[in-house]
């Protein structure tokens, strides 16, 4: 394969994936078997693939406040929640049976997706008949970053998920804090590689403009269609990784 189709590639599945990353979750579970069924290491098309990752963060971070949806005090708190467990998930390998982890998350994705087909009246009346739910803020978010920096893929659903039922945020608003969480989150993950030597420039490049192009896209679809489109995309997407996960 030559360079060049190898970059229009990288382009056009980095759009793909940087959609889908804003909207709802998973993208990286088309991008890292894209790089590794071409070759590359599974560690370095894990690296490149985090470069991407932190330029479409930055990109979402200022499509949406190029669109007046900021909250950097909330973004704040939420990132630095999460920044503990991602950069011991960066440092640290905690290895369980691969085959039995990617079933429990694609059951995690289905309880997911049952979660969303509630009503958001029943969702917050639950939560505040239970003032424990703020107690778990600390710990839920420190074991996402903590995912986060470990494996990164997937990882969205469940900051989706964790803003969603603690917070009782909407799914616009969630997608905004979202990406500025990630953008923190990733940083020590792709400092560690950088440092390590697993980066293809070459690859990670172009994911980089895909991703940017398919984040600023996405930001501006789910703004204009609002939470209706989102919860369908995450539904769509949630679906799609969880038969995956547990059937092939």
């Amino acid at each position: 394969m030559s360079d060049l189709l190898s970059f229009t590639l990288f382009i056009l599945a980095g759009g793909l994936a940087g959609f889908i990353n804003v909207m709802a979750g998973g993208g990286s579970a088309l991008t890292v078997p894209m790089l590794v069924l071409m070759g590359y290491d599974p560690t370095v098309a894990n690296g490149s693939n985090r470069i991407a990752i932190l330029v479409e963060a930055v990109v979402g971070v200022a499509a949406f406040r190029r669109h007046q949806y900021s909250d950097f005090g909330m973004s704040w708190k939420l990132g630095l929640m999460t920044l503990p467990g991602a950069i011991l998930g960066a440092i640290y390998a905690v290895r369980v049976d691969d085959a039995l982890f990617m079933k429990l998350l694609g059951l995690v994705m289905i309880l997911v997706i049952l979660s969303l087909v509630f009503p958001k009246a029943r969702v917050m009346e639950h939560a505040r008949t239970h003032r424990w739910a703020g107690w778990l803020r600390w710990p839920a978010m420190f074991l996402i970053g903590l995912y986060g920096g470990f494996i990164q893929a997937g990882v969205g659903f469940m900051i989706m998920a964790g803003l969603t039922h603690l917070y009782q945020m909407d799914l616009v608003r969630v997608n905004m804090h979202k990406v500025f969480i990630t953008l923190l989150f990733t940083l020590p993950a792709v400092i560690l590689f950088i440092w390590t030597g697993n980066i293809n420039w070459f690859a990670a490049i172009g994911l980089s403009v895909g991703m940017s192009l398919g984040a600023w896209l996405a930001v501006k679809a789910s703004i204009r269609k609002g939470e209706r489109l989102v919860r369908i995309t995450l539904m769509v997407a949630l679906g799609m990784v969880a038969i995956k996960l547990l059937f092939f």
